[in-house]
């Protein structure tokens, strides 16, 4: 009998351990929300890398002010409210710097691509996001033209998409802006054609057609191109073949 009231009374006394431990853990956790709430409040938001957009319009954009709580704002809505408000917005990173300060840094697009449709120009960007939209009189100079290809549904600030029967091509086309940002060539295209169900060709540094295929890996694609090039005398203009895998050939005009 002894043993049994021993028994119960341990037990007793561990339950109650735990939820001494539990309401403990509960006070803490509390505590430290209500000093994160009460003490870490925004007071100076530092903006770094943008070029076309002002602090003020970023600052406005982000949807943060000078009081909210630096721990409870949610970095990605304030990252997605960026890159829907500001198009030519490409990447935001967002950091907390203790006490008071919120960091956002931008990346902005600065090339871009045009599609003519009929009077209206729409400007994308290498990640294939539409920037802007102008008329076709007013296309910025220098700006690379793609043709033969038509964008269904265009708005600024979404990705571009062309019909479905061409869906190869958008993605190829994606693929190739991407791989020409990243090799740092994007300023030397003048014009992307996707005319052609077999190829795609790009005028190149106002000397040479490059023809390309579909689906290629355009960053290999790239650099046999610039090795091609790297190799010819400067007033020598003519196509560029590199629709064969592991080869490329020039033709001179």
């Amino acid at each position: 009998m002894s043993n049994r009231r021993r028994k119960y009374h341990h037990r007793r006394r561990g339950g109650f351990g735990f939820l001494y431990k539990l309401l403990t853990m509960l006070v803490i956790c509390a505590a430290i929300v209500a000093a994160l709430t009460l003490f870490f409040k925004v007071n100076t938001i530092a903006v770094s890398g943008q070029i076309r957009y002002t602090n003020d319009e970023i600052l406005d954009a982000s949807g943060v002010k000078n009081g909210d709580n630096l721990f409870l704002l949610n970095k990605y809505d304030v990252a997605n409210q960026l890159l829907e408000k500001l198009p030519y917005i490409e990447t935001v990173r967002i950091n907390r710097k203790l006490p008071d300060t919120l960091l956002i840094d931008v990346t902005e697009c600065q090339q871009v691509f045009a599609v003519r449709m009929g009077s209206t120009a729409w400007l994308i960007s290498p990640g294939g996001k539409i920037v802007e939209s102008c008329k076709t009189s007013e296309v910025p100079k220098n700006t690379p033209i793609i043709d033969g290809c038509e964008l269904l549904a265009p708005s600024v600030g979404s990705k571009i998409a062309l019909s479905t029967e061409h869906r190869s091509q958008e993605e190829s086309l994606l693929a190739l802006l991407s791989a020409l940002q990243d090799a740092g060539i994007s300023d030397q295209v003048t014009a992307v054609h996707l005319g052609s169900a077999a190829e795609l060709t790009m005028d190149y540094a106002q000397r040479f057609t490059v023809k390309l295929p579909y689906g290629a890996d355009y960053a290999y694609k790239l650099r046999n191109l610039t090795a091609v090039v790297d190799a010819l005398e400067t007033n020598q203009t003519g196509s560029v073949d590199l629709t064969k895998d592991g080869e490329a050939h020039f033709l001179p005009e």
